[in-house]
């Protein structure tokens, strides 16, 4: 893989298209340079979707001297909105291969530099502070607002319960395993906000790691029992993603990124399909763990899932017909006795 070419300065779209271009030479169509609209290509092109994310894929990618991560950083780095929407594209593909070859102890210098600069942008998005996201839940023991009580309460009414999102961000400059899931973590939950941008391709990448990152097989495959994928194909010399390690940190966020993609408003059965069998997997991992939320969470949009699936039966109106003929015809007797 070569990494001789020099870094180029990226203060547009255009520039981060020139320079991409540069870095992936030949794997991209002529054509691309000349894009009338340069950040929807390095958004939604599947060109460019393929090109960068078999560099990413490749043996020896994420390593310190990789241009493309130096790409990734810089495009990031430039505070233009569409760049960094067109990095956040590669957020699947990026996670995914870091996670599976973490564990590994690898050195990923460069994967590490492109997620710590997104890691440093959430919490520079929570105030500076990285303070906790939180949502205030209703508590039961109030009275309901929409209703007059018969008998007026007594005591204070109770405090609201407080439910914590996600979790606060504490600023970090480098990389350590204690660290890893809480830094991906939030880079996912960066990723879910700007979702609803995110071309297809890209889900499709996210639910495909997630299968790798349980490590479990679902009902549909051939067995039932988990499994973990070799770390090498000893034949076909291709990388099997490897199973990771997935606390509650790391774990919400994915799951919160699959339910968007299987109840979300993508119309694709692949992607839900996809996104199926990902929640499946999730919920047979969380049942090695028993680990309370996330069995509950992986459960419910299991359930949620086929609900969805589950066809609406039409309202049938024959028997409401029937009925009015009969009572018609008692009104009319009723009629014909009075006069």
């Amino acid at each position: 893989m070569p990494n001789d070419v020099p870094p180029q300065p990226i203060h547009s779209a255009k520039d981060a298209l020139d320079a991409l271009a540069g870095i992936l030479g030949g794997a991209l169509p002529g054509s691309i340079a000349t894009a009338d609209d340069p950040a929807d290509t390095l958004l939604n092109d599947p060109d460019v979707a393929s090109a960068v994310t078999g560099r990413l894929r490749g043996a020896g990618s994420g390593a310190g001297n990789d241009t493309l991560c130096r790409w990734l950083y810089d495009a990031f780095r430039a505070n233009v909105p569409e760049l960094q929407l067109a990095v956040l594209r590669f957020v699947p593909t990026l996670a995914g291969v870091y996670m599976c070859r973490a564990v590994s102890r690898k050195p990923l210098a460069g994967f590490e530099a492109v997620l710590l600069a997104l890691y440093a942008h959430a919490v520079a998005q929570r105030g500076g502070a990285g303070e906790a996201e939180t949502v205030s839940l209703p508590n039961l023991a109030n009275p309901s607002p929409y209703h007059d009580a018969k008998v007026p309460p007594k005591a204070k009414p109770a405090e609201l319960d407080v439910a914590v999102l996600s979790p606060p961000l504490e600023p970090h400059g480098t990389m350590r395993a204690t660290r890893r899931a809480r830094i991906v973590g939030a880079v996912l939950e960066l990723y879910h906000g700007k979702l609803s941008r995110m071309p297809l391709s890209s889900k499709m990448d996210f639910c495909e790691f997630c299968v790798a990152w349980a490590g479990t097989h679902n009902k549909a495959d051939d067995d039932d029992k988990p499994r973990l994928p070799p770390a090498t194909d000893a034949v076909t010399g291709a990388e099997k993603w490897r199973r990771v390690p997935l606390p509650w940190e790391l774990f919400q966020p994915v799951v919160r990124i699959v339910a968007h993609c299987l109840l979300g408003p993508s119309r694709s059965d692949e992607l839900k399909a996809q996104a199926a069998r990902a929640a499946e997997c999730l919920y047979w991992r969380a049942t090695e763990t028993m680990d309370a939320p996330a069995l509950l969470a992986t459960r419910s949009l299991m359930r949620l899932s086929q609900m969805v699936e589950e066809p609406i039966p039409e309202p049938s109106f024959s028997g409401a017909i029937e009925n009015m003929a009969e009572l018609e015809a008692m009104r009319a007797n009723i009629l014909n006795t009075k006069n």
